[in-house]
């Protein structure tokens, strides 16, 4: 077991099906998720590509935003969970936790990744740039930079609970950023527009739009939980192949030992 697990950790993760003998990342669960998400992102795709029409004033720029609603807002999720993986790893030193929110943490800076990129495109068409350093988008950089630097952190070479400590405590730091981005817009006066998925979705939306909008954003969230779930279980595999290697390689060293210890004699 590595230095940060203990028995209460391993309990907890094999009461939710991940045991030793698991043989891959699936189960009954993620086979429900998965194709719930499969039917609400084909819907969201229908009617947010073919069903619903253009908006008055943003035109058939608005089918954008039924990708960058979801991405966005999966992401904030995945960061939050990292935040409260963070924080309980701090409280109880459990390997669970630390594996939570790595896993949460990879998937947001997928999610935020894809934000920018889809914001960027609307912003190439709405200000005829990608990108324009007004606080929205300088903030949203700021917030994938620190993401970026937590899976950097965990990268790094070091013991497990050094490694999971560090990460923990930038973890709840690059949360605070959420919002900061959320109110750049209020507070510096910013180009950008001031709804966000953390405020209401637009009120003149309606019919088919209001429709496609929260498809997608269901959608997003049984995305996010799906590769959420499959990336802790393949996170949990890969600390138990490497307690496998440690045990062998300590066992091959013991044997190596008495035998020259017998060879001595």
């Amino acid at each position: 077991m590595t230095s940060h697990s203990s028995t209460a950790a391993t309990t907890d993760l094999t009461d939710q099906g991940v045991a030793g003998g698991l043989s891959g990342t699936g189960s009954i669960g993620t086979k429900v998720i998965g194709s719930a998400a499969l039917v609400t992102v084909a819907l969201g795709a229908i009617y947010g590509l073919v069903i619903s029409g253009p908006d008055q004033k943003l035109g058939n720029t608005v089918r954008i935003i039924y990708l960058h609603v979801p991405t966005v807002l999966a992401a904030y999720l995945a960061f939050v969970i990292t935040a409260i993986g963070s924080a309980m790893y701090l409280l109880k030193r459990t390997e669970f936790w630390d594996l939570l929110a790595s896993s949460a943490a990879e998937i947001g800076v997928l999610f935020f990744a894809v934000t920018i990129i889809d914001g960027a495109l609307w912003g190439k068409v709405t200000w005829g740039v990608f990108w324009r350093w007004e606080p929205r988008l300088t903030t949203s950089a700021v917030l994938l930079l620190m993401y970026v630097g937590y899976l950097a952190i965990r990268a790094l070479p070091a013991d497990p609970r050094t490694r999971a400590t560090r990460s923990a405590i930038v973890g709840l730091v690059a949360v605070v950023n959420i919002p900061i981005v959320h109110k750049a817009v209020d507070w510096w006066r910013g180009i950008h527009q001031g709804q966000t998925v953390l405020g209401t979705v637009d009120p003149n939306m309606a019919g088919n739009q209001l429709f496609a909008m929260y498809t997608s954003m269901i959608a997003g969230l049984l995305v996010f939980a799906w590769l959420l779930i499959h990336r802790f279980r393949v996170g949990f595999l890969m600390e138990r192949t490497e307690d496998l290697a440690l045990e062998e390689a300590i066992s091959a060293r013991r044997q190596e030992n008495a035998g020259q210890t017998g060879q001595g004699a």
